[in-house]
């Protein structure tokens, strides 16, 4: 019997990536957030990202970064402490009530000055094996911390923002290896969760251009490739999530 098509817990989701040993190299630490957690990762890593372990569009995610002070952000509010332990105490009440997570901030790659992220789409297809259908580029508000596109983040074409930093032939080779890496993890998936049909995954570029997997989604929405002018991912990646049973109240009569 297949398991459930759906995983809310992200904490779950990175144990099934940390036990392959050609994926976990792509996994920014996480741990359940703790006090001491906290203050070992921020001292470990400088930036870390407090997100609750059940979440979608982004909601809740809170940035902290040790300097000369220590600094969090949520949402479009910044603030600033003296002391670890004021910083703490400010966490705990900014943070929506339920389990949270740390994990090891990246640097993102930057459009016009503002963070990004991708999304790699990967799905069974009629052969019931699966295929990378679709890539697209998130670029956060220039006043937030999130790219999700239900959070003001504005989807772009994967090419487009990479055209900083690698262009030619380079540049599509990096791209069908992102692509490569998403089918990855979802063949290492179905090792875990065989009932699964659909992935997506939330790939962070650091400035050495290493992709960190930020994040691993179940339920995947194809209707963010809609927003890309060319609509050949789209029509793709919803005629297969049809095929698999999703959205099928869509259909025309």
């Amino acid at each position: 019997m297949s398991r459930a098509r759906t995983v809310g817990s992200k904490w779950v989701k990175t144990k099934v990536l940390l036990r392959n040993k050609e994926l976990r190299k792509f996994v920014p630490e996480t741990r359940i957030y703790s006090r001491t957690n906290l203050l070992q990762m921020l001292i470990k890593h400088k930036m870390v990202y407090v997100k609750p372990d059940h979440g979608t569009a982004g909601n809740g995610i809170i940035r902290v970064v040790k300097s000369d002070k220590y600094h969090f952000q949520a949402g479009k509010v910044a603030k600033s402490f003296g002391t670890f332990q004021s910083l703490f105490a400010a966490l705990n009440k900014a943070k929506l009530k339920r389990s949270y997570l740390v994990q090891q901030g990246i640097h993102l790659l930057t459009h016009h000055k503002r963070i990004f992220d991708i999304r790699i789409m990967v799905q069974k297809n009629q052969m019931k094996t699966w295929e990378t259908t679709g890539y697209i580029g998130r670029v956060a508000h220039p006043k937030k911390i999130v790219t999700n596109f239900h959070n003001s983040g504005k989807p772009l074409p994967l090419e487009l923002l990479l055209s900083s930093y690698v262009n030619g032939q380079k540049k599509k080779d990096y791209i069908h290896s992102l692509r490569k890496l998403g089918y990855r993890i979802a063949k290492h998936y179905q090792t875990s969760y065989p009932g699964f049909k659909e992935i997506g995954i939330d790939i962070g570029i650091d400035r050495k251009l290493k992709p960190w997997v930020i994040e691993v989604n179940t339920s995947p929405d194809p209707f963010i490739f809609n927003q890309l002018h060319d609509k050949k991912m789209f029509f793709k990646a919803l005629h297969y999530a049809r095929a698999n049973g999703r959205f099928l109240r869509l259909r025309r009569k």
